[in-house]
């Protein structure tokens, strides 16, 4: 049985890494400073976070594997975890001395922010494995200097700015970190695009099959699942290459099959309707309308 790790506090992980905890809702970790580590010897572990964790890894110390797929763990890398999310660490069962820094802060220390209204908008949180940020020499240098000032503001006496000033660093850091994925994703441009063929090729594949009437209208977490992405990683990948999020990708796709099928006049909208994965015509009706600003049946008599 693979043993199974929970951090659900910060001076529970404070204390994994040899860490005094100055704050009990938030840490900067210097691995460094860790004990070497061997899971007890095993060579494959789970960990089970309850708090929001970012790592910086500089080295290979432990692949790190999150669903089907393994963390490209190169010199710079950002890897980003949710409360809730489990990783699995593969090492080759030997002790192994940790290095890079980790910023870990727990769900509570958001509570009456401005951050808490808006942290699920930083989508990467829900990035998974070859979806890992790799920073540049000056962007490592910006996430440092990041970790510094919430490192500093940690050394102080808690007082009614502690909080405050924590927070908007650590979004300041979580900008900043959308910027590199933007820049990350116009890098990739090829890769990026590459991607893109294989969605459009998914969807006519689907529609060349009977899965519309059988399973229904192809959905966003069903498409990237298919191309071996996060659905968040997908859905971002899509926005930048498009300007239309995934789900208008799709509809627009579906919306241009329904204008070619609508030039058969032996099959009546709500046929044409089941045959896109419609379950109820009216909804096919609404989209379209939405879409091309007429009716399906109006669409058809004027072309």
């Amino acid at each position: 049985m693979i043993p199974v790790y929970k951090f659900d506090a910060v001076s529970e992980y404070n204390a994994l890494s040899n860490h005094e905890t100055l704050h009990p809702l938030v840490s900067v970790i210097d691995f460094s400073k860790a004990s070497p580590r061997s899971w007890d010897g095993h060579k494959k572990v789970k960990i089970n976070y309850g708090l929001y964790c970012i790592f910086l890894k500089e080295i290979k110390c432990g692949d790190i594997k999150y669903g089907c797929n393994y963390y490209d763990y190169q010199e710079g890398t950002l890897v980003f975890v949710a409360p809730g999310q489990v990783l699995d660490i593969e090492t080759d069962g030997q002790v192994y001395q940790p290095k890079g820094y980790a910023l870990v802060f727990h769900p509570d220390l958001l509570h009456g922010t401005s951050l808490s209204k808006h942290i699920k908008d930083y989508t990467f949180f829900g990035y998974q494995s070859h979806e890992a940020l790799h920073l540049s020499e000056k962007e490592r240098q910006l996430v440092m200097d990041c970790f510094a000032k919430i490192s500093y503001e940690l050394q102080q006496a808690i007082d009614k700015h502690s909080k405050k000033l924590i927070v908007s660093n650590i979004e300041l850091f979580l900008n900043y970190c959308t910027r590199f994925y933007d820049r990350q994703f116009i890098t990739r441009d090829n890769v990026n695009k590459g991607i893109l063929e294989r969605f459009e090729a998914l969807l006519n594949d689907y529609y060349h099959t009977e899965k519309p009437q059988n399973i229904g209208l192809p959905s966003v977490a069903w498409c990237a699942g298919e191309l071996h992405l996060s659905a968040n990683y997908f859905g971002d990948l899509i926005k930048k290459e498009t300007g239309k999020t995934a789900q208008e990708y799709i509809h627009a796709k579906v919306i241009d099959l329904a204008k070619d099928k609508m030039a058969n006049l032996e099959k009546s909208v709500n046929e044409i309707a089941f045959e896109l994965g419609f379950k109820y015509p009216q909804h096919f009706t609404r989209l379209f309308k939405q879409r091309v600003g007429q009716s399906p049946s109006h669409y058809r008599i004027l072309n």
